[in-house]
């Protein structure tokens, strides 16, 4: 039986969330993590693996845009370069998500590594942050809350003729001329790196990422995603969020949640929803294959409540900022979308902030 070209790019969405969960599970890529070493040992290899993933991304978008072999502009899932800067909403919800995944234990994308590494902890931050981002996205959560305040507070860059956010856009410069500076600026900063150069895991791991992100843009951004567009448009049903995208977690969460509660609908089967359960099998398949299988329960109510709290501020925060440290912090950067660089800046302080208090805490405990 032929597939269909939707059924292809859900397939491939899979096939990169394998990738991608092996790898963060055998090379322990993590960007808590990256935050907490930085913060508490001062040891900078696995936030310089993050920024290479960052890097790697931005080159590799800014080769797709210059062959013309993917169109990544404005019309994206998420809008990461779309002319309403909203920069309220980059920091609060950068803020509540990085706040939340530090409680939490882990970013989206740790959170389902970590479930197929038998963590039930972590199933239980899937389940409330899911339910959360479903409330965000499918009801009017959003717009009674949040709406109303970011709606106020929000730049149109198109009125002062600035077609959207991109940095490019912004300095006047070329997509080309921007992607590359930047990226290489980024790339040389990540190999002067000691720390990093020695750890083959933290190359491994950010280049992989780096890699996926920008494939995720090529199959939905280019021939191949111009035909899934062309047969959605003329589908009997219209499958969901068919548009030029790459990996992030949090909405597919909220989406997860609607399909579960219309599962007669595979129309409702998305793209990130693929790849969050690629994740899931490639994290599962590693730990299996190693014989590395966990499973870890809540220590005491404090550790659940703190893990409760996580998920509820990685749900609704992950919405609100449009993305989490891998739907912001590499596939938006990806873009130069100066939200996306705004909102990992809240995410990285939200972080480093609470990891501090929460090192207080012990210590005034002890």
């Amino acid at each position: 039986m032929e597939l269909t070209i939707h059924q292809q790019v859900l397939a491939s969405a899979v096939v990169i969330g394998l990738v991608i969960g092996g790898v963060s599970s055998k090379t322990n890529f993590c960007t808590l993590g990256a935050v907490s070493d930085w913060v508490n040992m001062g040891d900078t290899a696995r936030m310089r693996a993050w920024l290479l993933a960052i890097a790697v991304a931005i080159l590799g978008v800014t080769l797709l845009d210059a062959t013309g072999l993917a169109v990544i502009g404005v019309n994206t899932f998420p809008p990461y370069q779309t002319p309403n800067f909203a920069w309220l909403r980059y920091l609060v919800g950068g803020l509540m998500f990085g706040v939340g995944m530090t409680l939490a234990s882990g970013c989206g994308n740790k959170t389902l590594v970590r479930i197929g590494n038998g963590n039930i902890k972590s199933l239980i931050v899937l389940v409330i942050a899911s339910l959360c981002a479903y409330a965000m996205l499918w009801t009017d959560f959003y717009g009674v809350v949040f709406n109303p305040l970011v709606a106020t507070t929000s730049i149109d860059l198109a009125m002062h003729g600035i077609r959207s956010q991109s940095v490019g856009d912004l300095l006047g410069a070329s997509r080309t001329v921007a992607g590359s500076a930047i990226g290489l600026v980024i790339f040389i900063f990540v190999i002067a790196g000691k720390d990093f150069r020695q750890s083959k895991d933290a190359m491994i791991g950010g280049f992989t990422m780096g890699i996926a992100v920008t494939l995720g843009w090529w199959v939905t951004g280019g021939a191949w995603g111009n035909t899934w567009k062309e047969f959605a448009d003329f589908a009997d049903v219209r499958p969901l969020r068919v548009d030029t995208q790459s990996l992030t977690f949090v909405s597919p969460m909220g989406d997860l949640v609607h399909f579960l509660l219309n599962p007669w609908d595979v129309s409702l089967l998305n793209f990130g929803i693929m790849v969050m359960i690629g994740v899931v099998l490639g994290s599962f398949i590693v730990s299996a294959w190693s014989r590395q299988i966990r499973f870890e329960l809540f220590a005491n109510g404090k550790d659940l409540a703190n893990h409760v709290l996580g998920a509820i501020l990685m749900g609704v925060g992950g919405v609100l900022a449009m993305g989490c440290t891998i739907g912001q912090g590499v596939t938006g950067v990806s873009t130069l979308a100066i939200g996306s660089f705004l909102a990992l800046l809240a995410m990285m302080v939200g972080a480093a902030a609470t990891i501090k208090y929460m090192y207080w805490r012990i210590m005034r405990e002890t």
